[in-house]
């Protein structure tokens, strides 16, 4: 029994020891002293002749470099092509943010005109040959380029309007008027002529001015006008010196004033103006208007001082053709203060209405 005891106690101890033993031999190939740890390298700098000797590396990834295997090489930000700069400090040049003032790209070789950059230096001088000169002779080729610069830029032009040529039926009797004008010239010097006048059928010419104005345009849309106003009519005759304007405003107004200065010292003034409203491409609504104002009585012609008279027209037009448009409208007169008073003393009316109907052409 005890025997067996003992014999079940060996086997024990020997199933216990194999296995250790056989993994102490594949460790150690054979030995059973175990393995030390592996050291860990020493931290770099301060002297420790352990620390790794790394270089930079140009193709070192970003990941290594986050693990210590290399060290990235440095790169510099690409100069940035900023334009001149006038605030521009020499550290941020130096660091290729900003390009200074005086630091401007120079001009390509060869750059002429508007390849230039902008600045004081002289215009280049005009051509002097020309291709065409080449081919044909040059006495011809000059004297076509005379006339077609003559032909585009100083060619001389003639134009006649009627803006009113019209019948009136009014108050005491029907009547016509008509006011027109006409010019010969160039884009900046012309001689200008306008005429208009009124009366009724049946009876004499009641009045006829007409202007002979030397115009001078002063902008693109003004001329300055001066010279010399005839008056006919009923009334003794006078003769003026005339000075004014004519043009366009803002918004498509037509305006135009003039002074006066009669050969009797008389002097007065005048404004007027209308605007074309387009309704259709034919249909053409034109409200008027004209102002007189007058500086001395002047009872010989039925004239008084101040504000003399005031008309407002409003006429409807349609145009068969650009040149040629009937129309029908309606307009107000009304003489003022001592012109007024003057009128009724000769029994006249001081102010009625008129309807119209007519015809507006230019040539």
């Amino acid at each position: 029994m005890m025997r067996a005891w003992l014999l079940l106690v060996g086997l024990s101890a020997f199933a216990i020891a194999a296995p250790a033993g056989a993994q102490s031999g594949h460790a150690g190939h054979g030995s059973t002293a175990p393995m030390p740890a592996p050291e860990k390298p020493a931290p770099a700098g301060n002297g420790n002749h352990a620390q790794m000797d790394m270089t930079t590396d140009p193709a070192c990834a970003p990941e290594h470099a986050a693990m210590g295997h290399c060290t990235p090489t440095e790169r510099k930000p690409a100069p940035v092509d900023a334009p001149a700069d006038p605030a521009c400090l020499p550290e941020h040049a130096a660091m290729g943010h900003c390009k200074p003032a005086d630091e401007a790209p120079a001009p390509p070789v060869g750059a002429v005109g508007t390849d230039l950059p902008a600045g004081d230096t002289p215009a280049p001088a005009p051509p002097a040959d020309w291709y065409a000169d080449r081919v044909f002779p040059s006495a011809e080729m000059e004297h076509s380029r005379h006339a077609m610069m003559a032909e585009n830029g100083a060619q001389t032009t003639a134009f006649l309007s009627f803006n009113l040529a019209e019948y009136q039926a009014r108050q005491g009797g029907d009547g016509y008027r008509w006011d027109a004008e006409g010019w010969y010239g160039g884009d900046v010097n012309r001689v200008t002529v306008k005429s208009e006048g009124e009366g009724s059928f049946g009876e004499a010419i009641e009045s006829v001015e007409t202007q002979l104005l030397y115009s001078r345009a002063v902008d693109p849309y003004f001329n300055l006008q001066a010279g010399i106003r005839q008056d006919l009519g009923a009334g003794p005759d006078r003769t003026y010196a005339a000075i004014g304007f004519e043009g366009l405003a803002p918004y498509w107004f037509e305006v135009e004033g003039a002074l006066f200065l009669s050969n009797k010292g008389d002097l007065s003034a005048r404004i007027e103006g209308y605007y074309d409203q387009r309704i259709t491409q034919r249909v053409i609504l034109q409200p008027m208007a004209e102002l007189n104002f007058a500086a001395q009585d002047v009872p010989e012609i039925g004239i008084g001082s101040g504000p003399s008279e005031m008309e407002l027209g409003l006429r409807l037009r349609y145009e068969i053709v650009r040149e040629f448009a009937p129309y029908v409208g309606v307009e107000w007169a009304r003489k003022f203060g001592d012109t007024a008073r003057i009128a009724r003393a000769a029994g006249e009316d001081a102010g009625g209405v008129s309807l119209v109907m007519g015809v507006r052409a230019w040539f």
